[in-house]
This record gives C-alpha cells, sequence and structure tokens, in this order.
C-alpha cells in the first residue's frame, strides 16, 4: 500500500487538532483511525522503522526529526478499512518540548523503542514509560517494546535477557527487529498490525459525516476515564 509523509504542520493544517482527516491517494475510504506514537531516544530509529512499516522500504541517510513526522497507512483487517498514522517525535528535548500534547493527545497505541548497539538508549527507556504517565496517556492504552539495529549484532550492547527483563517488569511485549534488513519486513509490518488488531476491539477516531452540513468531516472519541499510566 501506498504512504506518504506530513511534518506537523502539513498535518494539521486547517484541522487545528491532530488526527484530521487526509487525502487518500489509495481511494480506500477508513472508517476508522489508529493513532500510533513511537517514542525513544534520537538516532534509535523511530523514523527508519515507521518508514518501513508505511513506505515498505529502509530510509537510507535519514534526518534527524525536528518536531514531529506524521506518516499515514491504510490496510483492512476482517472486512473493515482502517488508517493507521504513525507519529514520529525528535528524540531530541529541545526539539520536542512545544510539541509534546499534540504528541501524546488520542493516542491509541505506543511503541517504545531502543538501539541494541547503544545502551543508553535501554537506560533511558524508564523516562519515556514515564513520560506516558505525565501526560495522562490511559493504562489500556496497549504499548510494546522495540530492539532496532538487529542486523549490528557483533555491536549488540543490550542482550534479549536484559531487554526481557526489563519488559517484564514493565508488563511490554518485546520485538528484536531490524528496520534496514528486508528480511525483517514482515516482522515489522507484525508488530505494528498486531497493534492494529489489538486496537479494532477498542474506539479509536471515528470519522463522522455530519449530514446538515455538506462534505465536512468531524472527527470524535467516545470519552473513556482518563488514567495515569504507573508503569
Amino acid at each position: 500500500l501506498a504512504s506518504h509523509t506530513l511534518s506537523l504542520p502539513a498535518a494539521m493544517a486547517g484541522s487545528g487538532e491532530p488526527g484530521a482527516p487526509r487525502p487518500n491517494p489509495e481511494g480506500l475510504q477508513a472508517s476508522r483511525i489508529f493513532k500510533i506514537i513511537v517514542v525513544g531516544d534520537s538516532s534509535v530509529g523511530k523514523t527508519c522503522l515507521s518508514y518501513r512499516f508505511c513506505g515498505g522500504r529502509f530510509l537510507e541517510n535519514p534526518e534527524a526529526t525536528i518536531g514531529v513526522d506524521f506518516r499515514e497507512k491504510n490496510v483492512e483487517i476482517d472486512g473493515e478499512k482502517i488508517k493507521i498514522q504513525m507519529w514520529d517525535t525528535a528524540g531530541q528535548e529541545r526539539f520536542r518540548k512545544s510539541m509534546v500534547e499534540h504528541y501524546y493527545r488520542n493516542v491509541h497505541a505506543v511503541v517504545f523503542v531502543y538501539d541494541v548497539t547503544k545502551l543508553s538508549t535501554f537506560e533511558n527507556l524508564p523516562y519515556w514509560i514515564g513520560e506516558c504517565g505525565r501526560h495522562s496517556v490511559p493504562r489500556s492504552v496497549p504499548r510494546v517494546l522495540v530492539g532496532n539495529k538487529c542486523d549490528l549484532k557483533k555491536k549488540a550492547q543490550v542482550s534479549t535477557s536484559m531487554a526481557q527483563r526489563l519488559s517484564d517488569m514493565y508488563d511490554l511485549p518485546l520485538f528484536e527487529a531490524s528496520a534496514k534488513d528486508p528480511n525483517d519486513k514482515e516482522l515489522i509490518e507484525a508488530i505494528f498490525m498486531t497493534l492494529a488488531y489489538k486496537l479494532k476491539s477498542h474506539k479509536p477516531l471515528i470519522l463522522k459525516q455530519l449530514p446538515l452540513e455538506g462534505p465536512k468531516v468531524e472527527l470524535s472519541q467516545e470519552d473513556e476515564p482518563q488514567s495515569t499510566c504507573f508503569c
């Protein structure tokens, strides 16, 4: 499926809220929108993972994300047409401070990413997990942990056993993959599609047509109790 990339300002143009409907290059009319955010230190491969899923290939020489990058992919699950939005934020605090509120608003799933070749990115995961709580992401929101750059196993500083202990501590499903390795394309697809299948039974953003106001489309979300994540 084709995909396209938008920076945050473009994604929000004419909307005022993240998650507004976008032109659909595939002609697939999505009935629901799932917003998945990708979180972690700078240079762990967040952009490459989301690009591999949405674009189907590895992004060579990606520039550092400034603010928020936005990608979309239209999929069909059990006969229902669904739009998956991938939100990828800068790992550096100075680039993300003013964007963080938009980033965590109406989120449906979180993917925490670390670089298996850089121990500090793994050690910083409690900070990123805690940030979900600081921004009141409900505990019901699915979360997964992904160790990226597994194609560089000889340089690995984070073992699978270390990652498994942390994932058990926070009750996070653990995946180890490489956005660069074409052999892991199906694994990366499975990570995000597994989240999408899980979300299908939830109540994500629904596109509602307003019959009295012509073609205008409104995004709404069912209210759910907001609780702080103590993970």
